[in-house]
């Protein structure tokens, strides 16, 4: 064991903790909208900052370098993927959303978001929506804190599952306590911190290898080629889609305080990523020539990492880059926690438990219990040794949600005659689709997500315009959202 390491991952920890302490204390007196949307006050680099974090999970630092380490450049089209469908979701998605959610009953959550969107008092769609995202975003979680036991287990030789506790236990604790404030500051400095690192320790590789004895200096003609087959790229590509349904990144394009503050946020936002998803390749093409090919992929960036700076004092600076990882895998899950804890606790509690009835503080004490709750069955689900890879379990989560939502809230934003009809019937078929994709025929090598967004799509335009009777209040709403200007 590194006492160096151990020590930077301490720190990093209580600083973690004490960020949510900090905004627990200061909002003793806040409400519904401050928990769970920050009171719709972040700023742009926060928000950026923290959209990009709460996105790129331990698997950017884990998972995508060392599919790039074992399968070569094709794997690159995932990278690629994910730039354009991020990119594209702050131009297309961010504004309208931000103003739609506003005008339509200045919606916290977006399954209050869709119902509000078609002036409905069906409680329906907000409970499919809760139901999805709880299922979801256990299995996501699960991911991340799955990433801090294999780090704690791999870098400290701590027992995994024991780490895993550990780690779910700080995030459980900042989460519990100070929110979606709380999350967004630890994910603007987690997010600080992964690209540091991502940065830093390809770089140094590179400076450092022509002198490294036993490093494959020579690799195969194959493993450069970007081009392998359509399905890698149709795959690939797939994974943007994503981004156009994840819960919880597009609520952050909710919580910005101002149109100019959210302008300023995506060149902050979609410049990070673009370093991120570089440098996370690069990562796994410089691990394969400064390690050369006989390593685990899923630990290639913590071997890199200790092989370069090794030794007492270096332990420091490889504590504080391997911290990276903790910062990836709990910007994500805090998030996702935020995001399912607010669905059940404003989406199912308030309207169908409560019967609208709760107090502030009631709502407040609901979310941090549903935060425990996922939490606690996702440390399950991570610690069973049969859950899968770090990146099979990002895989299923994704594509469950880009599936099930991605399509919806396009049309809801850009299709004034969309139903509600037919944002249910598009939710629960792309989400269907995925899942019996998945399990029937994955062996096909095709992206879930693919088949079950075009699906989802498929299903809402028909829906609509089998349940369309002729334009309403709704369509009149949709063009006051257009309008609305801060």
């Amino acid at each position: 064991m590194n006492l160096s390491e151990l020590i930077v991952f301490i720190l990093y920890l209580i600083f973690m903790l004490s960020i949510g302490v900090i905004f627990f204390l200061r909002q003793k007196a806040a409400g519904e909208k401050d928990y769970f949307l920050g009171g719709r006050q972040m700023g742009a680099w926060v928000s950026g900052l923290s959209a990009g974090a709460s996105d790129m999970s331990a698997w950017v630092l884990m998972g995508l370098p060392a599919s790039i380490y074992l399968k070569g450049m094709g794997s690159t089209w995932i990278a690629i993927g994910l730039f354009i469908g991020y990119t594209l979701s702050w131009i297309l998605v961010a504004p309208r959303l931000r103003a739609f959610s506003l005008v339509c009953g200045d919606s916290i959550t977006i399954p209050q978001y869709l119902t509000n969107r078609f002036l409905s008092k069906n409680r329906a769609l907000q409970v499919i929506c809760a139901v999805i995202f709880l299922v979801a975003y256990t299995v996501y979680a699960a991911s991340s804190i799955k990433a801090c036991g294999t780090l704690f287990n791999t870098v400290l030789g701590i027992n995994a599952r024991t780490a895993m506790y550990v780690a779910a236990l700080i995030i459980i604790g900042y989460t519990f306590l100070g929110g979606y404030s709380a999350v967004c500051w630890t994910d603007f400095f987690q997010g600080l911190l992964m690209l540091g690192a991502l940065l830093i320790a390809p770089l140094v590789a590179l400076a450092l290898l022509p002198g490294q004895g036993g490093a494959q200096t020579h690799v195969d003609a194959g493993y450069w080629r970007l081009l392998t087959n359509w399905k890698d790229v149709v795959s690939g590509m797939g994974w943007g889609l994503g981004y156009f349904g994840m819960p919880h990144i597009i609520i952050r394009f909710m919580s910005v305080k101002s149109q100019g503050e959210l302008k300023k946020a995506r060149k902050i936002g979609v410049g990070w990523t673009f370093l991120i998803l570089s440098f996370s390749v690069a990562v796994g093409v410089v691990a394969h020539l400064f390690l050369g090919d006989d390593q685990e992929g899923s630990v290639v960036f913590i071997s890199m990492v200790r092989r370069i700076f090794s030794g007492p004092w270096l332990g420091l600076i490889s504590g504080l880059l391997l911290s990276a990882i903790l910062a990836g895998a709990m910007s994500t899950a805090d998030s996702q926690l935020l995001a399912a804890s607010s669905a059940f606790a404003s989406d199912v509690y308030k309207p169908l438990v409560r019967q609208g009835k709760s107090s502030e503080k009631e709502m407040l004490w609901a979310g941090r219990y549903v935060v425990l709750a996922i939490a606690l069955v996702a440390l399950m689900i991570a610690s069973n040794p049969k859950s899968g890879t770090i990146m099979s379990l990002v895989e299923n989560a994704w594509g469950i949600f880009g599936a099930a939502f991605g399509p919806v809230i396009l049309l809801s934003l850009y299709w004034r005659r969309l139903t509600f009809a037919g944002a249910a019937a598009g939710i629960v078929v792309g989400a269907a689709a995925d899942i019996l994709w998945l399990a029937l025929l994955s062996s096909t090598g095709i992206y879930e997500i693919v088949p079950g967004f075009l699906a989802g799509l498929i299903a809402a335009v028909l829906v609509t315009g089998i349940t369309l009777k002729g334009p309403g209040e709704a369509e009149e709403l949709f063009d006051r959202c257009l309008a609305y200007r801060d």
